[in-house]
């Protein structure tokens, strides 16, 4: 496992995690054992935004920020203010064999992380639950996205993604696609809103509870028999109704699953 390099910091031979003072932006290197070839990359935080974006050069690169301790200070407890001595981060980075998993070792602490990697990701896997969002631009691979408590944007991207939220919009637009791979975006409250190629061959099914289904695709459609289930409990009386609309788009192809609760799914060709 090979040690980081830490911009404005002593390099680390035996530790891949470091503390980072309170609202100073820092940098970490991270080098990839095999520059130039396909790599995977994870990033996992429980609190916080994760950006990424993709530039020309060969080491992942890691600005980490704060977002906690200006909030922290105007913390109020019976006429008492919190003085604060100050926030820490712990943001560790760890890569093997052209696989780099990076995270938020302190699940209480909102952490900003602003990643740059190189070109040629195979698979990229972002995560977050409190309070941040999760956005990227011009990456490219296999893509899965989770978020529980903000929204999901995605620009220019190629390859496939799998994008679920609960509370946000989910928004992404793509350069290609991956022709043999199904898709899923999901939120409960917020819209899906995905712009695909106009070449695009996919089955479509989706299902919004409180909104509409929209697209200016020349989409094949049909309304597939509404499901009903009915159960019964304490002498209560259940059913439930499930009704999708699925369609075909450009005479079909790997399926597209698009849902939501409270929002309305768009499903937009690229001009």
């Amino acid at each position: 496992m090979k040690a980081i390099k830490f911009t404005g910091l002593v390099a680390l031979a035996l530790t891949l995690s470091t503390r980072l003072m309170a609202q100073e932006s820092q940098q970490l290197t991270v080098p990839l054992s095999d520059p130039g070839k396909p790599y995977k990359i994870d990033v996992h935080t429980i609190s916080g935004s994760i950006k990424v974006s993709v530039y020309d050069g060969k080491d992942i690169i890691i600005d980490a920020q704060s977002e906690h301790g200006r909030k922290d200070r105007k913390e109020i407890s019976n006429g008492m203010r919190r003085i604060s001595s100050g926030e820490n981060l712990d943001i560790s980075a760890s890569e093997k064999s052209n696989k780099v998993s990076i995270n938020n070792n302190l699940p209480g602490k909102m952490a900003s992380l602003t990643i740059k990697i190189p070109r040629g990701a195979t698979n990229i896997n972002l995560s977050t639950i409190n309070g941040g969002s999760i956005t990227a631009d011009d990456i490219s691979g296999d893509m899965e996205m989770n978020n529980t408590n903000g929204a999901i944007k995605l620009t220019n991207v190629s390859g496939s993604v799998v994008a679920n939220t609960t509370n946000g919009n989910v928004t992404v637009s793509f350069k290609s696609v991956e022709p043999n791979a199904a898709m899923a975006f999901t939120t409960l409250n917020g819209n899906v809103d995905v712009t695909f190629p106009a070449s695009l061959k996919a089955n479509i099914k989706a299902r919004s509870d409180q909104g509409n289904v929209y697209s200016d695709f020349d989409m094949v459609t049909e309304k597939s028999p509404a499901k009903s289930t009915k159960s019964a409990k304490d002498g209560m009386y259940r059913i439930t109704v499930e009704d999708w609309v699925n369609g075909k788009i450009n005479g079909g192809g790997p399926e597209i699953l698009m849902k939501n609760m409270n929002g309305n799914i768009y499903i937009r060709k690229a001009k």
